[in-house]
């Protein structure tokens, strides 16, 4: 062997003759069963392969690859394992000059058939599998980076080696499953399929450029459905996970858009196929972090809410195709809601590794899908439950949301239609609308101090003491502080109302929410007389009326009255008494003392806010009519008990005049002819008209003329209209 690879290295140009003359005998060998000079013939060929690197070695190469093909044609499982280990021994040389007619065809086509063995001895078959798997490995290290082979990441190479690699992992993982002995475990231990096999799909993953990565996913998508894979979840998760890993992290949003395009393709698949495809992508989103989405943000987040809609279409129609012919699939509505969960789940994943901007942006497209309350209309049980699953993806993409601006995070097109919710009929829209406010306004992580309060038996009053918890940390100052306990007075005010059609336990809870919370605000204030108040209207209370106290209300059993007519005293907190030490302690205290008017009714729930400009020229007005000039200006009007009782007889008789009023315009309308009517509306119309043009000619002048102005008769100035085209512009104007 040292004299030939001596000859080899001494004559270059004898390399294409000694290949084609081994080729010769091995050939001969392995007909003839003369096994030990086939192997004697191999170890010369790799043996001269690994010597010799001149230009000349590609016909050598030649032979040495048609041998090599020789063996893995052979049905002795030796000599397909002694050809793959000449294989990939070739597969390690980087040569020096490129081939520009080599094929990998048969190669590719035989390792992976070899993968799939299904010879009878487990322990051959296992050796097979191993071996097809190492071909795979060197086919790919000998083409990948040669751009002069054949493209391997071609699909119709791909569907052959990602299918085999997949193949194994997931045999190897049934083998695993089972309880082995301690001899089957150590040899395991020594040579494992299922590592070989991870670690060569890592590689070709690691290896695939930006435009390859498609080529290599599609067959895992095909083998995960043609298995049917995606149900157990399992199997299809720790797949997604090598390949996440594996690719280059600027390709994730790719692989994700792929999962995105596929699970569209399935909508009309079983719910457990489409929730294993989520739970894939749940997973697949968490690992690629910020690169997950891609430049298209919205287009993820729009087709996870169309899953979801379709999903809850098919809940409530039973049905994929909107009918329940005997052909149709049966659907179970478990599923179906294992499955809108996974998406919700899904949704925040992706939101969580969003930039605060851009986070912002998915909020409010949300709130654009969910259906707005209808007006004094209940909404169908379809549109209820769209609703309540877009305020679930809501709460899961506001979860941990950290802003350093309040404004940002709680825009007006944001705020508005999600305060609009919280005035549904349905307590569970009302109970998300509160956890999406606690995780907007909690910036410090403060919301589990709040949430954890010693008596906590009805979520409602518990998220509501949270928030306004919140509320006193997060914004603390006098004037939020003063506007909280103005709004806890109210809500005392309102459990004391007898004109709402509250239930006793219901007055018992905001007694006791309103308690609960003063106690907090007061320990924050630090005013010694404000506590001291608070704090003797809850020992009131103790002894008293201890149901109107968190601890006997929010229960499993409260002991209550059976109504509420004498609360009353000593039990309920003063709004006198507080706005006394508050503002004995530099509290401006005014605003205690307005009325806090609540809106309820439909119309005013979806009627705009006023801006902050509108409120300002607002208080602006207010102030100058009450300003002492206005006071001067203004007569003084003397009242007295004859005033008094003139105006309340002329507002009887001004009532009845009305009424009357309204009764002849309906009958006019009803019995008048109709050229009366249009004429009636003609000077109405020609009147309001020539008060416009008053005003247009007060208010309008005609414009400033380059040409200068003329003097009237009266001595004053007055602009002369000149046409524009007859203005003269000065030459600095002019282009």
């Amino acid at each position: 062997m040292e004299k030939l690879t001596f000859y080899a290295l001494s004559a270059p140009e004898k390399l294409d003759r000694i290949g084609a003359y081994l080729s010769e005998r091995l050939s001969r060998d392995v007909a003839r069963h003369r096994y030990g000079y086939v192997c004697i013939a191999m170890e010369a060929l790799d043996q001269l392969l690994m010597a010799c690197h001149c230009q000349s070695i590609n016909l050598f190469v030649e032979s040495f690859l048609k041998m090599v093909r020789k063996l893995l044609e052979s049905d002795k499982p030796s000599l397909q394992i002694l050809g793959t280990n000449s294989f990939v021994k070739f597969a390690n040389i980087e040569e020096d000059t490129p081939s520009y007619h080599r094929s990998y065809d048969f190669f590719v086509s035989r390792f992976s058939e070899m993968c799939h063995s299904s010879y009878e001895d487990p322990d051959i078959r296992t050796k097979i599998r191993m071996a097809g798997i190492k071909g795979l490995q060197g086919v790919v290290r000998k083409t990948v980076n040669d751009e002069l082979q054949a493209n391997i990441w071609d699909p119709q190479h791909m569907d052959k080696i990602v299918p085999s690699l997949l193949f194994n992992l997931q045999s190897g993982e049934r083998t695993e499953s089972r309880s082995p002995s301690p001899l089957q475990a150590s040899e395991k231990e020594k040579e494992s399929p299922v590592e070989l096999t991870e670690r060569c799909f890592r590689e070709l993953l690691g290896r695939a450029a930006y435009g390859n990565i498609k080529n290599a996913i599609t067959p895992v998508l095909m083998h995960l459905d043609n298995h049917s894979l995606w149900e157990g979840k399992t199997f299809a998760v720790r797949c997604f996970k090598i390949i996440m890993y594996s690719i280059q992290s600027q390709h994730s949003h790719l692989v994700i858009q792929q999962l995105l395009g596929h699970l569209d393709a399935n909508s009309k698949n079983s719910a457990t196929v489409r929730a294993g495809i989520v739970e894939v992508l749940l997973e697949a989103a968490a690992i690629a972090s910020s690169g997950s989405v891609g430049p298209t943000v919205l287009e993820v987040f729009n087709t996870l809410l169309r899953q979801l809609r379709l999903s809850v279409d098919y809940e409530l129609t039973g049905s994929y195709d909107g009918n329940t012919n005997i052909g149709t699939k049966i659907i179970k509505a478990h599923e179906e809601r294992q499955l809108q969960e996974a998406v919700i789940r899904t949704i925040g994943s992706f939101a969580n590794t969003l930039p605060t901007y851009q986070r912002s942006e998915v909020m409010l497209f949300i709130m654009g899908k969910i259906p707005v309350p209808g007006v004094h209309l209940a909404l169908p049980e379809g549109t209820r439950m769209i609703q309540i699953m877009l305020l679930k993806s809501l709460v899961q993409v506001t979860a941990g949301f950290q802003t350093t601006n309040m404004l940002t995070a709680l825009p007006n097109s944001f705020l508005e239609p999600l305060l609009s919710f919280s005035l549904t009929e349905d307590p569970e829209a009302r109970l998300l609308v509160l956890q999406i406010l606690l995780s907007l306004i909690d910036r410090h992580d403060n919301r589990p101090k709040f949430s954890n309060i010693r008596y906590s038996g009805r979520e409602h009053y518990e998220t509501l003491f949270a928030l306004l918890g919140l509320l006193s940390v997060e914004l603390a100052n006098e004037e939020v502080v003063v506007d909280l306990i103005r709004l806890t007075l109210a809500l005392q005010d309102l459990a004391l109302s007898t004109d709402e059609a509250l239930p006793v336990y219901n007055r018992c809870a905001v007694h006791a929410l309103a308690a609960a919370y003063l106690n907090l605000i007061c320990q924050l204030t630090t005013v010694p007389a404000f506590c001291q108040h608070i704090h003797e209207v809850i020992e009131a209370r103790q002894k008293e009326s201890p149901f109107l106290l968190p601890e006997d209300v929010f229960i499993d059993n409260p002991k209550l009255l059976s109504s509420l007519e004498k609360v009353e005293g000593d039990v309920l907190f003063l709004q006198s008494k507080i706005t006394e030490v508050l503002g004995g302690s530099g509290y401006n205290t005014e605003r205690l003392a307005t009325p806090y008017v609540p809106q309820y009714t439909d119309e005013d729930r979806l009627s705009k806010r006023k801006s902050i400009g509108e409120t300002i020229s607002l208080q602006v007005e207010v102030e100058s009519r009450n300003s002492p000039e206005k006071e001067e200006r203004t007569p003084t009007e003397e009242i007295t008990f004859e005033t008094l009782k003139n105006a309340i007889v002329d507002s009887v008789g001004m009532e009845e005049q009305e009424r009357e009023r309204r009764r002849l315009v309906v009958e006019k309308f009803q019995k008048a002819p109709f050229e009366e009517i249009a004429a009636h509306c003609g000077a109405r119309a020609t009147l309001l008209q020539s008060k416009l043009n008053q005003i247009f000619e007060i208010t309008i002048r005609p414009p400033p003329s380059p040409s200068g102005t003329i003097s009237s008769g009266y001595g004053q100035t007055q602009s002369r209209s000149v046409p524009i085209y007859e203005m003269k512009f000065p030459d600095l104007c002019v282009y």
